[in-house]
């Protein structure tokens, strides 16, 4: 355990200052609300009583007199506490003691009050009673105003507020927008989805076989049944059963789990939407698909347009559709069409792109897309028609059976969507799992397993249907202007947290400055650290034996990185 900070020690001992005075600093019973910041200032009225709770945010004190902001899930109010109004008796110590001694910034209190307007205007509710909620340990942390208006210390540093997303949502009310944007647009599709009178269900997160995905997954063992399970990268074959079962439009919010790396747009736990609509085909879903995302935009954004970097993201439909084909030959040069595997692989070498003979066709033309075209697509754009070989889910073109009735969209250089036309011949989806098998036998831990159960319900019979997967964090990263995946999550997959070491202050001021970046030239960094060389060597020695950086050698010069 952490030693505790000199705030943090003062502050326990307040709390049992406030036991020895009989103040429970975290009571049971209900406080009773009645109001919010949002709701006095949109229905105000003078003298109307209120009651409200949230955290003490600031405050002023005057001697018998204090303004304060309370903030609750809503937003912030100006608060007055006047000594007389709370302690109307000759025992003054309610103010004097309590609110003015015990009390802290963050701590959480109910207020029983009337509404008044101050001298310049604002609205603010007269303290007749206040009540400790609930009594904080730890200062928030707060940035700090200079007299000029800057902002100093705010907490911004990403790993801390992924971390402490509790403490971000409190000191930063900006992020929290971001999380009601992610529910409005979770609530629009579903209601999108409900009017057209499709059911939502829920599938499987563990499962016997993880299918529906080309992805490796996470496994985990039932001790009673004495077999391994698989965590879900996908819900699409249970969502076809029951379309072999007789429901006409099906759809799900599914927590998919996939054992692959993390970056700015991946996380091993992400959301995924998944919808699947009987006697459709790909051609009749990428028009629903323009609908929807347009529908979206608006109901999170109240317009069909969304900014995103430099960028202006234009939802409104309809989109330009480009077969995966023409891509590839738009800009390489080279046409896929009729290459043999080996011709690919020459390819791919030949343009720098990173593959190995594990890969089959499939893969090595994903490869090539991924590298040179995918990356061009701001706007939303659907690629269709993709070759046999990377869809082993979808049926055949109608109009040529080397290639699939398969899209996907997008957006900012990166795919937010899957569609296909559903492969419902169970004889060609054997023979294309068998083909997946093959490849696991060449050494691709992302090929599909064979699904015994899934084929026999396909042999029952699955009408003709489109089915669309869309990945919903990186949708929501495009609505709200997030790069990073990590800021539309509440709370993302981080590496353990480190121990915290007991650094010397030159070692904490070159390591406040590296962390930034992870990765600086040496000499760099010590220009801008600012240390003598004593000092310097000291400081770089030091965080290198407590294994905190490395230097290391590179043909040009020396570089320290966080390890």
């Amino acid at each position: 355990m952490n030693p505790l900070s000199e705030q943090e020690i003062i502050r326990r001992e307040k709390l049992g200052k406030l036991r020895e005075m009989g103040i429970d600093p975290y009571p049971a019973a209900l406080y009773p609300v009645d109001n919010t910041s949002t709701s006095i200032k949109a229905d105000f009225k003078e003298g109307k009583q209120v009651n409200v709770a949230g955290r003490l945010m600031s405050r002023r004190i005057a001697g018998a007199a204090s303004f304060a902001e309370l903030q609750d899930s809503d937003g912030r109010i100006q608060v007055y506490f006047n000594r007389d109004e709370i302690c109307p008796g000759d025992d003054k110590s309610q103010y004097n003691d309590v609110y003015k001694k015990l009390l802290d910034i963050g701590d959480i209190i109910g207020i029983e009050g009337e509404l008044f307007k101050t001298q310049v205007g604002e609205m603010t509710i007269m303290v007749k009673k206040f009540t400790l909620l609930t009594k904080a340990l730890k200062p928030l942390p707060l940035p700090k105003v200079d007299a000029e208006g800057k902002v100093h210390d705010g907490f911004v540093d990403p790993e801390m507020r992924y971390r402490q997303r509790y403490a971000d949502l409190v000191v930063n009310p900006q992020v929290k927008e971001v999380f009601v944007k992610r529910t409005k647009l979770f609530n629009a599709m579903r209601n999108f989805f409900n009017e057209r009178e499709y059911f939502e269900v829920e599938t499987p997160i563990l499962q016997p076989i993880p299918g529906g995905a080309a992805a490796r997954p996470f496994i985990t063992h039932h001790n009673s049944l004495d077999i391994p399970l698989y965590m879900r990268i996908a819900n699409e074959l249970y969502l076809k059963r029951l379309i072999v079962g007789g429901f006409d439009g099906v759809y799900e919010f599914s927590k998919n789990f996939r054992n692959e790396g993390m970056d700015r747009t991946h996380n091993p736990e992400f959301t995924a939407m998944e919808i699947y609509v009987a006697y459709k085909d790909y051609n009749w879903m990428m028009d629903f698909t323009e609908r929807l995302l347009e529908h979206c935009a608006v109901s999170v954004n109240g317009k069909t347009n969304s900014q995103f970097g430099d960028q202006t993201i234009e939802w409104k439909a309809p989109y330009p559709r480009i077969t995966m084909r023409q891509s590839i030959i738009d800009f390489t040069g080279f046409d896929i069409d009729g290459k043999s595997e080996a011709e690919l692989y020459a390819f791919a070498k030949a343009e720098g792109i990173d593959v190995d003979a594990t890969m089959g066709k499939g893969k090595l033309i994903d490869e090539i897309f991924g590298e040179k075209c995918e990356g061009n697509y701001i706007q939303p754009t659907f690629i269709t028609d993709y070759p046999k070989e990377m869809s082993p889910l979808c049926k055949a073109h109608r109009d040529n059976p080397e290639l699939t009735e398969r899209f996907e969209l997008m957006v900012c250089g990166k795919e937010i969507a899957n569609a296909y036309s559903e492969l419902n011949d169970p004889i060609d989806q054997r023979e294309r799992f068998e083909a997946q098998v093959a490849l696991a036998d060449r050494g691709d831990d992302e090929a599909m397993f064979i699904d015994q159960d899934f084929l026999r319900a396909l042999e029952y019979g699955m009408p003709p249907t489109s089915g669309l997967g869309i990945g919903m964090d990186r949708l929501i990263m495009f609505l709200t202007n997030n790069p990073s995946i990590q800021e539309v999550l509440f709370f993302p997959q981080m590496k353990p947290e480190k121990k915290a070491l007991d650094l010397t202050e030159d070692e904490k001021t070159v390591f406040d400055i590296l962390k930034k970046q992870t990765e600086m030239d040496l000499n760099e960094l010590k220009g801008q650290v600012g240390l003598s060389n004593k000092k310097w060597d000291k400081a770089v020695k030091g965080l290198n034996a407590k294994k905190i950086t490395k230097v290391e050698k590179t043909d040009e010069s020396l570089i320290i990185k966080t390890i």
